[in-house]
């Protein structure tokens, strides 16, 4: 395991921002930290990335990111959310100077051109966009040619050329053999490089493993009527619970089969409404976060 964290816990004076979490991200893997703002997956990530300390045993590539930070530092690459660029710096410089300081061999020309920076190279970090400095950020993270990486909200701010870029140097890095860890609230972007979910609700973990597994190809039929159906009543026809998901979306809990289709359909003829479309599949990334953050725990 490229990550391993076990019985972390962090505190704020009195208040406890981490609360006895464990999990891991195997190496190569894409592992996105899932939760709400405030639900502990920064503080986490800055005790991995050796930046705080915390209680608990936490090991990156085999060392404490606290006592052995130094060596950490040379073989991990951290990409912030934001800032930590001087303004008057131009893209060209900066990513030339992180390079050096490596000392890993990585070409700055090439990273420029990789982040998709090349008409932007003479630009100070002040003039460039949201999103622009975001690849710049990605760019000096990759310039430590890291074993593991953190990406704080890589895609925040980027439009969809930007994403489609990121999404791509993510994956590479995965093929490649680099650990990835993801914090972001962008599950769609995130459902399509992750292979590997930890889901944080308020300081706790709720869930964490491989995606698939977590969504236990969890199948589930979702159909489209008329808004405001008595669904206990049709819970009743169809012998399975129906929750509303928005207006005029349905989804019932149980196992998509022709009878059941069947059921559905008769009642809504009988009760004169439409069957305006029918969704039957696996949960998504989304379905599945939803499906545990709401779960009594």
């Amino acid at each position: 395991m490229s990550v391993l964290v076990e019985n972390l816990t962090v505190r704020y004076g009195d208040l406890v921002a981490v609360d006895n979490v464990s999990f891991e991200a195997p190496t190569g893997s894409v592992t996105v930290i899932l939760g709400p703002n405030g639900a502990g997956k920064t503080s986490t990530i800055e005790v991995c990335e050796g930046f705080r300390t915390g209680q608990g045993h936490v090991r990156v590539l085999g060392l404490d990111p606290v006592k052995q930070h130094r060596e950490l530092t040379n073989r991990m690459g951290v990409m912030l959310q934001g800032g930590g660029v001087y303004p008057s710096a131009r893209v060209k410089d900066v990513i030339r100077h992180f390079c050096a300081l490596h000392g890993k061999g990585a070409n700055p020309t090439e990273l420029i051109q990789l982040v998709g920076l090349g008409a932007r190279s003479k630009s100070t970090w002040r003039r460039l966009s949201g999103g622009e400095q975001q690849r710049l950020s990605l760019a000096l993270a990759l310039a430590a040619k890291p074993e593991v990486i953190f990406l704080d909200e890589p895609t925040s701010g980027v439009d969809i050329d930007g994403r489609d870029v990121i999404r791509d140097i993510i994956l590479g890095l995965s093929q490649e053999g680099t650990t990835v860890l993801l914090a972001s609230h962008d599950m769609a972007e995130a459902e399509k490089v992750a292979t590997h979910a930890v889901f944080f609700k308020e300081g706790k973990i709720l869930a964490s493993g491989d995606i698939e597994s977590l969504a236990s190809a969890r199948k589930r039929l979702r159909f489209t009527s008329t808004p405001g159906l008595v669904t206990a009543e049709l819970a009743v026809a169809v012998k399975s619970p129906i929750t509303v998901i928005s207006e005029g979306l349905y989804e019932v809990a149980s196992e998509p089969t022709p009878q059941l289709m069947t059921r559905i359909s008769q009642w809504l003829a009988d009760n004169q409404h439409p069957l305006l479309g029918v969704d039957m599949g696996t949960e998504n990334l989304e379905e599945t976060y939803r499906r545990f953050t709401r779960s009594p725990q």
